[in-house]
């Protein structure tokens, strides 16, 4: 069951279609796993760009997360304006179809999620969804569908076993169209925003940053 105290929900409950990339975003890759900047780079472009909140989901790992706030303790450099909040993207299978699911805001130092920290895909059970989703709860943390149009089976039908085993959201603003300054992919976003609402699911943005701007993928 979602954890409506928990201080992440408020922030993804004011996303709208507008909130990013200037805003809020809340999937974003660096070198720790395929991404082209550093984590100190990507976050200095988030403050510089006037990020309200950021999460840095690279894929198994959260070493990002850990490599800035260990910088931050050792440098006057002001957050006043941008919230880190710890992100994961994780492999695993959903109705049989290999999805990523992306956890924010969890405790970093959480033994549940050990399994998913160590770079790679995990294998047998722990490679289930609801295990993946399980994990994150266990670690005060939210679970979020990534980009549902993106996977073999069609999003609909992938959103509703979401909301079957748990999953507390979607990422339904996304730019399927890879533009050079990102923007959601209206058609297609509007569909699936209108599906996380029928599941009351939350509704999460990001640009899937992989190269060296955060305003596009």
């Amino acid at each position: 069951m979602l954890n409506n105290n928990h201080p992440i929900v408020e922030v993804i409950k004011s996303i709208t279609s507008l909130s990013c990339p200037n805003t809020i975003n809340f999937h974003c890759h660096t070198t720790c796993s395929d991404g082209s900047l550093d984590p100190i780079e990507l976050f200095k472009q988030a403050t510089t760009l006037g990020l309200k909140h950021i999460a840095i989901t690279d894929h198994h790992s959260i070493y990002a997360y850990l490599t800035i706030n260990n910088w931050l303790e050792h440098n006057n450099y002001s957050t006043e304006f941008t919230k880190l909040w710890t992100g994961i993207e994780i492999s695993c299978l959903l109705k049989g179809c290999l999805v990523h699911v992306l956890g924010l805001g969890f405790d970093p130092l959480s033994s549940f999620l050990a399994s998913y920290l160590k770079g790679e895909s995990v294998q047998g059970a722990d490679l289930r969804a609801e295990n993946v989703v399980r994990a994150i709860r266990k670690s005060n943390g939210i679970s979020i569908l990534a980009h549902p149009a993106r996977y073999r089976l069609d999003f609909s039908t992938l959103i509703n076993e979401a909301n079957v085993i748990g999953i507390d959201g979607i990422e339904s603003w996304y730019d399927y169209n890879m533009s050079s300054v990102w923007q959601p992919s209206e058609q297609v976003c509007n569909s699936i925003n209108k599906l996380a609402i029928k599941y009351n699911m939350l509704t999460t943005c990001g640009t899937d940053t992989h190269g060296y701007s955060l305003l596009g993928r």
